[in-house]
């Protein structure tokens, strides 16, 4: 489990997080949603240490008990960047790495593991994403539904207590997304993962948002799962589900109009 605890952060003047508090859930997809510039890429920055919190704690659940990232110095805090996945809105691979060597490159540079060892490791991973045979080629050489897909095997190679994924339907088409959601919520229930989903994909959030934090003007005035979410009753959050046509006609058809 991840537990924020009265976050506060500021940039000069302006004030992002005003006391945000929330839990991100082991075993669970935990999204965090809201409007651009609502605070909730500046609350996972302050997850992960990117930003310093102002106020507040930030906690990472171990086998000895909770432990307090906000205090740690930057030695310690390396440790649990080590049970830290991470899946980019871009990917991030390399394009000068092969699939399979850039599936590789946490192990080669964080565990203490053989290269024979290392190799199963990565071919495990791959065929996880349905990409056993993939090894071979070159970013370029792939989709960007594949291309995703590798991002996924990488971020999970290190098999991490801790999953953020940054927007990971970005640039894809409908049924790839599909098919990342699908191995994200997957490998969370496979892995027993706390998974942190940052996304605007209303579509991933309704179809796999167990927990879901809404950020507006710096705190989280509304959390549930994806069936609370369709009924809540805050102007905000219904503004932000209902935007797009598609989520109107879902709402539509749920007030039998």
């Amino acid at each position: 489990m991840i537990c924020a605890t009265d976050v506060h952060k500021a940039f000069g003047e302006k004030v992002v997080l005003n006391g945000v508090s929330a839990d991100f859930k082991p075993g669970q997809v935990n999204f965090i949603i809201g409007r651009s510039g609502s605070g909730k890429s500046v609350l996972t920055k302050c997850l992960v240490g990117l930003l310093e919190v102002d106020r507040g704690l930030v906690t990472y659940s171990g086998p000895s008990g909770d432990r307090d990232f906000t205090a740690m110095r930057p030695r310690e805090r390396e440790a649990v960047r080590h049970e830290i996945g991470m899946l980019f809105q871009g990917g991030a691979l390399f394009d000068s790495m092969t699939v399979r060597e850039n599936v590789m490159f946490p192990l080669t540079m964080f565990a203490n593991l053989d290269p024979v060892q290392m190799e199963r490791r990565v071919q495990e991973c791959l065929q996880r994403v349905e990409l056993g045979d993939s090894g071979q080629f070159f970013p370029a050489e792939i989709s960007g539904g594949m291309q995703k897909r590798v991002a996924l095997a990488r971020s999970i190679v290190m098999r991490p207590r801790f999953l953020f994924c940054d927007e990971p339907n970005s640039g894809l088409d409908p049924q790839t997304a599909i098919v990342i959601d699908t191995l994200i919520r997957e490998l969370t229930h496979e892995y027993e993962t706390t998974t942190v989903v940052v996304s605007h994909d209303m579509n991933s959030v309704i179809e796999i948002g167990e927990h879901i934090h809404f950020v507006h003007d710096g705190d989280i005035p509304w959390t549930g799962d994806s069936a609370a979410i369709l009924r809540a009753e805050l102007p905000a959050l219904e503004e932000f589900v209902y935007a797009s046509d598609l989520m109107k006609d879902v709402r539509k058809k749920m007030l039998g109009l």
